[in-house]
């Protein structure tokens, strides 16, 4: 709906984009596809070793296209319903309706489907034919297919992936099964309406590959298949849901974005398989060449986990597992560098080995293992989930980060401190640089939550973790009352993304308002305006934290430029280049939303809040906040900030929440 009317989830057009990588995807946690596309991907099916690791492309008979034969220009719409997680494109004929509609099914998250419906408008008595025009091919330039035998009216392939990511490391497995495509549907002259459906299961091995399609049949047998899936999409919505007075086009990409990031995170009901994490592109892109090979990068851990966390802890446990699962891979690349502990690799596909293409960035860009350890420490805070660090993992994985901190950090006789030097901070236009003021503080922060974490699960401290804590390095210049991004920074030197004003937010690295006021003044103007999208809803925030509201707009303004009709999909990049439907900056505008607009903030503490938003905004409601165990259901207008508690924790030793306010007041929150 570019024209900005009407229902603000929903997006209609009557033509589609030029470019098809601005196409619209529809996913699940474990299958992806863009419309009209003839591949589709597997979450975790990765081909090709260290750098060329892609994602596999595996042939898809999703990727049709409905024609009306003999129809002189027929009326068609396309459309994307954020609220029920369908794309369907419509053909209007004079006496007829022919609609397609594709989903990746929600709760059977192995199963892709779609139908076509043809539906008389007149009273006439002659057969309606509709074509399918399909590019699909069962091959792949990544896998090994062999065709099985057919199974309950499907067809079957299933083969390895061609090349494994480290030598003689796994080649996971694909089965896929799917409907034999007719190029045509025919609605009979005593019909009135007809509905086909199309179903493909998509597994990592048969016997899942065949249950998959099976339960899909038999709902597809009770006519409920699209409906069962609107129920689990709307279910998850609903306890993700996040709405807005405001205008209209702020309305629309809210929806969009939490369309497009909650199609990439495991539903509700099937927490127990793994999970393989977000790439900036989502599963729908990443085959070779393609939106960082659908490689896994900070963008994850500090872009769109926090969003994820507040709104839905379960998945947001699911992301930090595949942390921890990689955790041998991030042990090598650390011993490889000559370091103790694990080293979290700049790109990640299945392993954690680095298979970023390029050797620069994962050997200096090494703040990435800081920021898994700060989703890490948000997620502790929020849900005091000790089981995931106990038993799960966690604690190896905090301690290893901790050891590699120390082990990459040199003392510095001259300044009595820690430096960590030859690093390139988030900011890619400069490299080599000493003591990055980001990296620094990141390594600060996890040193002192593993120490932390270290007392809450009763075990031993190392007493170097809190001394080079203490002692590390962040520059700052006394004079002129800002943090220098490094070492030897000159002010007016351009940057190319948000960098240091993530000290701020979301590190909370402990300086006065003058301090944040002079970081933000310093690096706004100098900040690449081509750079990516996630960038200017960090001034946002700050701007939104120093309760300069109008500042705090035109930064969030220009996220807009990222953003393409007629389908909210992101660009990374404003003049259309890098990745496509890029969640990173989805993951930073929401981010705006639900800490800068409430000025929520997670702290060892509580959970702050702290309101401000922008004259055009008049309201906003987070229907369930998360937080210890308990659900809160917090709206906030420019008169009120109400807080209603939905669900209590089901831990009986859990003290009931309190509002505090800045007065010392104190209001117990009880259920409802």
């Amino acid at each position: 709906m570019a024209d900005g009317e009407g229902e603000p989830g929903v997006f209609t057009a009557t033509a589609l984009p030029g470019d098809p990588r601005l196409l619209p995807t529809v996913s699940s946690a474990f299958l992806g596809t863009r419309v009209f596309r003839d591949i589709l991907h597997a979450a975790g099916v990765y081909s090709g070793a260290a750098g060329d690791t892609h994602r596999a492309d595996v042939p898809s008979p999703l990727g049709l296209r409905m024609a009306a034969p003999g129809a002189r220009s027929p009326a068609e719409s396309f459309t994307l319903d954020t609220r029920t997680g369908t794309f369907s494109h419509t053909i209007q004929s004079p006496g007829y309706t022919a609609t397609h509609q594709l989903y990746a099914h929600h709760s059977l998250v192995h199963l892709m489907a779609f139908s076509i419906t043809i539906r008389r408008l007149d009273g006439s008595t002659h057969p309606v034919t509709v074509q399918l025009q399909s590019l699909f091919v069962p091959q792949s330039q990544d896998l090994d297919l062999t065709p099985g035998p057919d199974f309950q009216g499907a067809h079957y392939i299933y083969g390895r992936t061609l090349v494994p990511e480290v030598e003689g490391g796994p080649r996971p497995t694909v089965h896929m099964l799917w409907t034999p495509i007719p190029q045509s549907l025919t609605l009979g002259g005593e019909e009135r309406e007809r509905c086909w459906e199309f179903l493909t299961a998509v597994a990592g091995s048969e016997e899942e590959a065949k249950r998959s399609y099976s339960a899909g049949l038999a709902l597809a047998a009770a006519g409920s298949l699209h409906r069962s899936h609107v129920r689990a999409w709307a279910a998850l919505r609903r306890g993700c849901s996040v709405e807005l007075d405001g205008p209209p086009a702020l309305r629309q990409a809210l929806h969009g974005c939490l369309y497009y990031l909650l199609s990439a995170v495991p539903p509700r009901d099937s927490p127990a398989a793994p999970f393989h994490g977000i790439s900036p592109g989502g599963l729908s892109n990443g085959t070779r060449g393609e939106d960082y090979w659908g490689h896994v990068f900070w963008d994850q851990d500090t872009w769109v986990f926090p969003n994820i966390l507040l709104l839905y802890p379960e998945a947001a446990r699911a992301v930090l597992q595949y942390r921890i699962r990689t955790l041998p891979g991030a042990r090598r690349n650390a011993q490889e560098q000559g370091c103790e502990g694990a080293k979290f690799p700049w790109e990640s596909a299945a392993t954690g080995r680095e298979v970023c293409p390029e050797e620069i960035y994962g050997a200096q860009e090494i703040h990435v293992s800081g920021d898994v350890l700060v989703a890490f420490e948000q997620y502790y805070c929020t849900t005091q989930d000790q089981k995931l660090f106990r038993e799960d993992g966690g604690w190896e994985l905090v301690e290893a980060v901790a050891q590699y901190w120390c082990s990459r950090m040199v003392w510095s006789e001259e300044e009595q401190l820690y430096h960590i030097r030859g690093v390139m901070p988030p900011d890619e236009f400069h490299s080599q640089v000493d003591n990055s003021a980001y990296t620094n503080a990141v390594a600060r922060r996890s040193l002192n939550f593993a120490a932390d974490l270290a007392r809450d699960l009763l075990l031993p401290v190392p007493e170097e973790w809190e001394d080079r804590a203490r002692k590390i390095k962040v520059p700052f210049d006394e004079e002129r009352k800002y943090h220098p991004e490094y070492d030897g920074y000159s002010p007016g030197e351009p940057v190319k993304q948000a960098d240091v004003v993530l000290l701020g937010f979301p590190l909370m690295h402990p300086m006065s308002a003058e301090v944040r006021r002079n970081d933000l003044e310093m690096y706004e103007p100098v900040t690449d305006p081509a750079g990516p999208a996630m960038t200017w809803s960090m001034f946002a925030v700050g701007w939104l934290e120093l309760k300069e509201l109008q500042r705090a707009r035109s930064q969030l303004e220009k996220c807009f430029s990222n953003i393409t009709e007629p389908f909210k999909v992101w660009v990374e990049n404003s003049d259309g280049s890098g990745a496509v439907n890029f969640l990173t900056g989805m993951g930073g505008f929401l981010q705006v939303i639900l800490f800068g607009f409430t000025g929520f903030r997670i702290t060892r503490s509580g959970l702050l809040f702290d309101p401000a938003f922008p004259d055009d905004i008049t309201k906003l409601e987070v229907s369930s906040v998360s937080y210890l165990g308990n659900k809160l259901e917090v709206t906030i207008t420019r008169e009120e900030t109400r807080m209603e508690v939905t669900e209590t924790s089901r831990d009986p030793l859990a003290p009931p929440l309190e509002a505090v306010l800045e007065s010392g007041q104190r209001f117990p929150l009880r259920e409802g």
